[in-house]
């Protein structure tokens, strides 16, 4: 089935040099651009991480430290991924828990103030763990009938993530054909505040904590009783993005 837009909706795939997201960087990125009219662009590149690709990182996706030390920096793309991503909505295979957190973190630290607020978020992965509970792997094998030969290369996910969602469409009868549909029921970021959430809405719409001794308690309540724990937070090691809104909370609440 082919995908109804209204915006164009890019996949994309990075490998990087670990999962932590305060500290490790990308080393590649590939994203396929889909068009409402179901025109198709597609780019790879690799990214000098300014730091060592550990072992067992390059043991996943095969990239050395070797094979981009040529290559330009993320702050040196920015600029023009971010004019690509432009006006688009955004997809991906476990992109709600890592790629888009870890995307959101390469913009701040190259300071380049790209709205992810404005996108549309589908993880695919969401859908597969409801209906299926899989990997890409198995779930490009159920959907599809075709073997992933080229596992955790950023282009070949990015690509079986994209026919895995038009599959998904053709099975699931109660899937509709909509970004806004597949977003808001299949999406991981409608409570969340941080793209980590660390900090999550509760039923109420309050600004909680989603971590540690204060979690589930608000977030102002919090900075009011404890004002030293923003400082804690914002010397610690928590992703850009979390530091973001929390300082954005804390201003709100300044000018309110």
């Amino acid at each position: 089935m082919e995908l109804k837009l209204k915006n164009p909706l890019v996949f994309f795939d990075l490998e990087t040099t670990g999962i932590n997201l305060a500290k490790d960087r990308i080393v590649e990125i590939s994203y396929l651009k889909v068009y409402p009219n179901g025109k198709e662009e597609s780019k790879t590149k690799r990214i000098n991480p300014e730091m060592h690709i550990p072992e067992e990182s390059t043991a996943i996706h095969g990239i050395t430290d070797e094979d981009v030390k040529d290559a330009p920096t993320f702050k040196q793309i920015a600029r023009s991924l971010a004019t690509q991503l432009e006006g688009c909505d955004i997809a991906g295979f476990n992109s709600s828990r890592f790629d888009v957190p870890m995307l959101s973190e390469e913009f701040l630290r190259a300071d380049v103030d790209f709205d992810f607020s404005k996108r549309k978020f589908i993880d695919v992965q969401i859908i597969f763990h409801k209906k299926e509970q899989r990997t890409l792997e198995a779930a490009y094998k159920f959907y599809c009938d075709k073997t992933l030969t080229d596992a955790h290369s950023a282009e070949a996910d990015t690509r079986a993530t994209y026919e895995v969602l038009k599959s998904q469409l053709d099975r699931y009868s109660d899937l509709k054909n909509d970004v806004d549909f597949l977003s808001k029921e299949f999406g991981a970021f409608n409570k969340n505040v941080d793209f980590a959430g660390r900090i999550v809405l509760n039923d109420k719409g309050v600004e909680v904590f989603n971590f540690g001794k204060h979690k589930g308690k608000s977030v102002l309540e919090v900075l009011e009783k404890e004002p030293g724990y923003y400082g804690w937070m914002m010397d610690g090691e928590f992703p850009l993005n979390t530091k973001q809104m929390l300082t954005k909370i804390k201003l709100k609440a300044f000018n309110g």
